[in-house]
């Protein structure tokens, strides 16, 4: 009969890591545990002192600290990988978990489920073909060394980056290696874990390349689970049921959603709200249960799709991240600058980025080609991006994770500045005031459809004092709002104005700021 070992890599909240390994082994399975080495030295120790008389538990042999996107994921499994092959000779399959994870079906029937196909449970699509990745790095995964983690590092992870790709340092994958990606949520045989650890001290090679890749949490148990096993003997799929919100977030399950998670053609869910204490404590009992009958019809992601596409409210499903979420935050800084001028503010914007760590980006109310990452949708069209638009920028805030942001908007976009200038949210103010040629105001009147290419030149010149006046009446129109934190950089200003706006504005040192105010053509057609 199988016998599971899970694996457990976990940071916080002992009280329910402990509440986890006693039900898990209460049934007979084993449980290793890798705790965070970043993590509170209490709370470990707490852990330690709650389990360790429970023979079915063990610890990695090795605490590391763990940072999102790093290898240090991949070795924290792989060392309490080692230690659950060591303490568990009788182990038959190891099963990959986190502590926002809980089994919704029995023991017994997970047994069963396990016993009767002799495979792997892994997802493992492949990298380059699928569509897996659905936004972001892809190849830049491999082909380049990352060093430093995006998240807590962003500068230095962009400028190692962009240093490799300017001087064309690429590499090459292992040429007997095909790449796989996929979850990293995965049941493997014994068999399968042998090999991986055997295939982990034979080839070297692999193991330095993978070191340096990003997020290999996704494609390194997934590739070499493929170079080892059959393909016959793996089910590309997870044992482990979850859920994306339409805005690229996890669903978290919550205590109406008991039945609805029982009835899902998986073993366990992921992931559950700490405040669920009632759903908590009957998965928690579920598991040990003999004798229990679940009725499958796998409809989890039918029905939530259903009920979220037509606006349904509540604890069930949560509720609209813009409901919950109606500010940008107390704590966040939005900075936007404002020019008629788009590539003048683009200009400037680039050099925001290559003197600062600030995250800049265009003109996202305005062109739909601007930029973004995916965030499940909301950034797709015009229309949602205008509607939803504090949700969009709260998600871009904690995308790039940071309180300070820098946005670009037309002078037209007045009713959207005075919006984020009412947030709870400080918010800055920068108008870059542009002399404006006939020509360009011409261009302008075929741009937005006052004129076409055909429009002859005497009317243009009758359209040319509206035109004028309407650019002018816009700017007027910001300085009459009497924003605060409003600021300036005008064509015809002096260095040493411009510079002290930019200080203001960006909040940086004065040399930073007169470097981006001298930039050649800043101001340029």
């Amino acid at each position: 009969m199988a016998k599971i070992a899970f694996i457990l890599l976990c940071h916080k909240d002992p009280d329910a890591i402990i509440a986890q390994a006693e039900s898990l082994t209460a049934a007979g399975d084993y449980i290793s545990i890798h705790f965070d080495a970043s993590a509170s030295a209490a709370h470990f120790d707490q852990i330690r002192k709650a389990l360790g008389d429970n023979p079915n538990v063990c610890f990695s042999g090795k605490r590391i600290k763990c940072g999102w996107g790093e290898w240090s994921l991949v070795q924290a499994s792989l060392y309490a990988v080692e230690a659950a092959v060591e303490a568990f000779p009788r182990a038959t399959h190891f099963y990959m978990l986190s502590g926002d994870c809980m089994a919704i079906k029995s023991a017994e029937y997970a047994h069963d489920f396990l016993d009767r196909d002799d495979v792997d449970y892994i997802e493992s699509f492949d990298f380059f073909d699928s569509d897996w990745i659905k936004t972001g790095f892809k190849e830049e995964r491999l082909i380049y060394r990352h060093f430093v983690n995006e998240r807590t590092n962003k500068w230095l992870f962009y400028k190692s980056f962009n240093l490799q790709r300017r001087l064309g340092l690429t590499r090459k994958v292992p040429s007997d290696i095909e790449v796989m990606i996929g979850s990293q949520w995965w049941c493997l045989r014994r068999r399968t874990i042998e090999w991986v650890l055997d295939f982990t001290k034979k080839r070297r090679d692999v193991m330095r390349f993978f070191r340096t890749t990003w997020i290999p949490d996704e494609t390194f148990f997934q590739t070499v689970v493929r170079h080892v096993v059959p393909n016959e003997e793996i089910r590309t799929r997870s044992l482990t049921f979850l859920m994306f919100t339409d805005y690229g977030m996890p669903v978290t399950f919550y205590n109406d959603h008991f039945d609805m998670l029982l009835s899902q053609n998986f073993l366990f869910a992921r992931k559950i709200s700490p405040e669920a204490t009632d759903l908590k404590a009957r998965l928690g009992a579920l598991y040990a249960k003999e004798g229990e009958r679940f009725q499958i019809s796998g409809d989890g992601r039918r029905m939530y799709s259903f009920l979220t596409g037509r606006g349904r409210e509540g604890r069930r499903f949560a509720p609209r991240f813009w409901e919950t979420e109606a500010t940008l935050g107390r704590d966040r800084e939005l900075m936007i600058v404002i020019c008629k001028k788009w590539h003048v503010a683009k200009r400037l914007v680039e050099q925001v980025r290559s003197h600062t760590n600030l995250p800049a980006i265009e003109y996202l109310f305005n062109e739909e080609a601007t930029e973004l990452p995916d965030l499940g949708g909301i950034q797709s069209t015009m229309a949602k991006r205008t509607r939803h638009r504090r949700a969009l920028l709260r998600m871009l805030f904690e995308y790039h994770g940071t309180n300070r942001m820098v946005i670009c908007l037309d002078p037209a976009n007045i009713d959207f500045i005075e919006d984020f200038a009412a947030d709870k949210c400080t918010t800055k103010s920068l108008e870059m005031v542009c002399e404006f040629s006939d020509d360009f105001l011409a261009g302008h009147a075929r741009r937005v459809g006052l004129a076409g290419a055909q429009t002859s030149k005497d009317i243009i010149d009758k359209l040319m004092p509206t035109i004028r006046y309407d650019v002018v009446f816009e700017s007027e129109r910001l300085r009459d709002a009497e924003l605060e934190n409003f600021y300036q950089l005008r064509e015809t200003g002096s260095v040493d104005a411009n510079t002290s706006a930019l200080i203001e504005f960006l909040s940086i040192p004065p040399e930073t700021a007169r470097e981006i105010a001298t930039t050649e053509h800043l101001f340029a057609d």
